[in-house]
């Protein structure tokens, strides 16, 4: 009896799979939207329904033209008070955020949440070709930095 010896070819290192750490890879795909003439009564009804805190404005084209947030509506609620004039018929265009920033679907995650981080928002809508592709929150992030969490963070 003895050590046993094996010849022949050596055993390669396993490879390990990276997980995906592009934007892309933890993007929401499937967006409420809303249109600059819906009324923002329906906007307040939708972010509570769904409990949401914005979603993008679009076009016919489904391009983006701003963001609606419970901000904005928040703000439309304060000022209502203080003027005695209720919610009314008030339309998303008039309270909606036109100056949105966006995110390319390839950005590493780690660049996203220091973007997060730099213009302090909630969310990116990601466009391609000029449409509306998705979006990444705040939360996508958190999420996609537990997935990532039992690996090494080298981008």
């Amino acid at each position: 009896m003895g050590i046993k010896s094996f010849q022949g070819k050596r055993a390669e290192p396993e490879k390990l799979q990276s997980a995906p750490i592009l934007v892309k890879d933890y993007m929401c795909h499937s967006l409420i939207t809303f249109k600059k003439e819906d009324p923002l009564r329906k906007v307040i009804e939708t972010l509570m329904k769904f409990k949401i805190s914005g979603a993008p404005v679009v076009n016919e084209q489904n391009e983006l033209i701003g963001v609606i947030s419970d901000g904005d509506c928040m703000k439309q609620i304060s000022e209502s008070r203080y003027y005695n004039m209720p919610i009314g018929e008030k339309r998303v265009e008039e309270f909606m955020e036109t100056n949105v920033p966006t995110i390319d679907k390839n950005v590493n995650i780690f660049d996203c949440a220091s973007l997060f981080y730099k213009h302090d928002c909630r969310r990116f809508p990601i466009i391609e070709n000029g449409k509306l592709i998705g979006q990444i929150s705040r939360k996508d992030i958190l999420c996609a930095a537990m997935k990532l969490r039992a690996q090494n963070w080298h981008c």
